[in-house]
């Protein structure tokens, strides 16, 4: 005779196993970490991108460590380093008069971070670069069983590097504006759970993690920011989580910043935040 009464059961079984593989698939997704290694000798044309660079690095995940390496002889580097540890950067000198001095600090560092250690290391590499000289460290991260994602500068990239990543993880970093706004047309369809907060509500954590880091004596760019306004306000997850008056969606946190500019309530200057009342008081 056919036990009807245990189908229920196994049927809940399936249900809840299926159930939990996609919690630990989404769990996955969140834990994914993010490294970011980049040759300004190599790739000069990083200046006034490190903003997209750094918003396309936070589409595949948390971003734990973002390197940038200069040698502090040459003005042109130490710029663009100045710029991109504005944004939130880590900017590395290796002043060293040889041509590719940063290659092996670079290569050096990124070895370290894979060393044994309590922490996981991270599941994707970002290399700003495009010299071959970079081959032994790409084939190591491979093996290591790390996704590799290469930007190199149009016209001084070295072909074989294509090869070992695949035309899917190689770009030029003049296609960053491209892959981002791409990367951004994509997320509504993810964003139906993600909580909303209007623009006036939002403008109003800005205001509030500004403060907290000039409290702090850190510097007011935006990742900082942005960071403290996820931590004091749980509807906010980021600037696809503002909606504004026209019920449509910021196309990145600078938008979002312009707006508030406009509003009079703060203002930017090199990529770092200021609340305009403060201004008001020192006049």
């Amino acid at each position: 005779m056919l036990n009807l009464s245990s189908s229920p059961k196994n049927t809940g079984y399936i249900t809840m196993t299926h159930a939990d593989k996609s919690s630990k698939k989404q769990t996955n997704q969140q834990k994914n970490s993010v490294g970011i290694f980049a040759d300004i000798q190599n790739v000069s044309s990083i200046k006034g991108k490190g903003d997209l660079l750094l918003e396309f690095a936070q589409s595949k995940g948390r971003i734990d460590c973002k390197n940038v390496y200069y040698n502090s002889h040459y003005i042109d580097q130490v710029c663009t380093k100045n710029e991109l540890e504005i944004l939130g950067m880590k900017g590395v000198d290796v002043p060293d008069h040889s041509k590719n001095s940063a290659d092996y600090r670079l290569m050096a560092d990124c070895i370290k971070l894979f060393a044994p250690k309590p922490l996981p290391s991270p599941n994707t590499i970002i290399l700003v670069l495009g010299d071959w000289d970079y081959a032994g460290l790409i084939c190591m991260l491979k093996a290591l069983g790390k996704k590799v994602i290469i930007f190199a500068q149009r016209g001084s990239e070295n072909p074989k590097l294509i090869k070992l990543v695949g035309n899917e993880n190689f770009y030029f970093v003049d296609q960053l504006p491209q892959l981002v706004d791409n990367s951004n047309k994509t997320q509504p369809k993810n964003t139906a759970i993600v909580s909303q907060i209007n623009c006036k509500e939002a403008i109003e954590y800005l205001i509030e993690a500004i403060k907290t880091a000039s409290s702090q004596g850190k510097p007011t760019v935006f990742g900082r920011i942005d960071k403290l306004m996820r931590q004091r306000c749980t509807n906010y997850q980021g600037y696809l989580s503002i909606s504004t008056d026209d019920g449509n969606k910021f196309k990145s946190f600078s938008q979002f910043i312009d707006v508030a500019v406009k509003d009079g309530k703060v203002r930017k200057q090199n990529q770092e935040l200021f609340l305009a009342e403060l201004d008001i008081l020192a006049a």
